[in-house]
């Protein structure tokens, strides 16, 4: 899965490098992978796709929702959760790919799954998705549609006994937020990834609100984390205070061991001093 920050960067990337391109041939599942799914036959983006041109890029916004990154082609859409690569004319590609676009200027595109990702392709019809495609839509949290009374409505409909991480990471509540972006997101508010709601004090819910739009702001304008790539292979420039880049160092608030756990299908890192439970 890409995370929000990652889908705004590529989003823009490929506004400014993709757009105007057209594509030449388009080939889907040309090394299948357990956990790379596709709309239809993937056998058939070939035809759908072949003289489509570029002609933009979302977000999510458009047509899905955060952690997806849209790609229109004429009258088709393309909607991908996975890491994007650009490779110039004559470059090497990668030794599989899950999808492969090559444009009339000899450069082409890839999509490699690493867990999991999805690269659907279907027709795009006034920002309408087909009856059978499903998505959760919602504000995007670096927009101002997604304000303090959105947030508490969030807060309002999940029980007390729910985890800060279960809150912002689970049931699609913030979609595109997941387990990356959230261990800043949880460090800069202070607050521990187990805290449960119910205990949160009176400020918390503000300070973790703040939180989640400055630390998602700065992730994208610098570029998305050091974790992640953009579309040329390049690290992200923004650096993440805790991940697995950051683990043998001493929290940057206090000097303390940063502590590392697997918590609700993955890690979480957490100071124990600055996030006390």
């Amino acid at each position: 899965m890409i995370e929000l920050p990652e889908c705004h960067v590529l989003s823009e990337q490929i506004n400014k490098t993709l757009t105007g391109k057209t594509i030449v041939r388009a080939a889907a599942n040309t090394f299948p992978h357990k956990f790379a799914w596709y709309s239809g036959d993937p056998k058939d983006y070939g035809k759908k796709l072949k003289g489509k041109t570029i002609t933009g890029s979302n977000p999510g916004t458009g047509y899905t929702c955060g952690g997806n990154t849209e790609i229109i082609c004429d009258d088709i859409l393309m909607v991908i959760s996975t890491p994007i690569k650009y490779h110039e004319s004559g470059a090497k590609l990668p030794k599989s790919y899950q999808l492969l676009l090559e444009f009339d200027d000899g450069s082409s595109m890839t999509c490699t799954v690493q867990m999991w990702g999805a690269m659907f392709c279907f027709p795009a019809n006034k920002n309408e998705l087909p009856k059978n495609f499903k998505v959760n839509k919602t504000p995007d949290p670096l927009t101002d549609a997604f304000d303090r009374p959105y947030f508490d409505s969030l807060v309002k409909n999940c029980k007390p006994g729910i985890s800060a991480k279960a809150f912002l990471a689970t049931e699609q509540r913030i979609p595109g937020l997941g387990n990356g972006v959230l261990q800043d997101i949880l460090w800069n508010a202070r607050i521990n990834p187990r805290k449960k709601l119910g205990d949160f004090n009176g400020k918390e819910f503000g300070v973790l609100y703040k939180s989640l739009k400055s630390t998602l702001l700065a992730m994208r304008k610098q570029g998305g984390r050091d974790t992640e790539k953009d579309l040329f292979g390049n690290s992200g420039g923004y650096k993440t205070i805790l991940s697995a880049n950051t683990l043998k160092d001493p929290c940057p608030a206090c000097g303390n061991t940063i502590i590392r756990e697997a918590y609700m299908g993955g890690n979480i890192y957490f100071c124990p001093v600055c996030q006390p439970v």
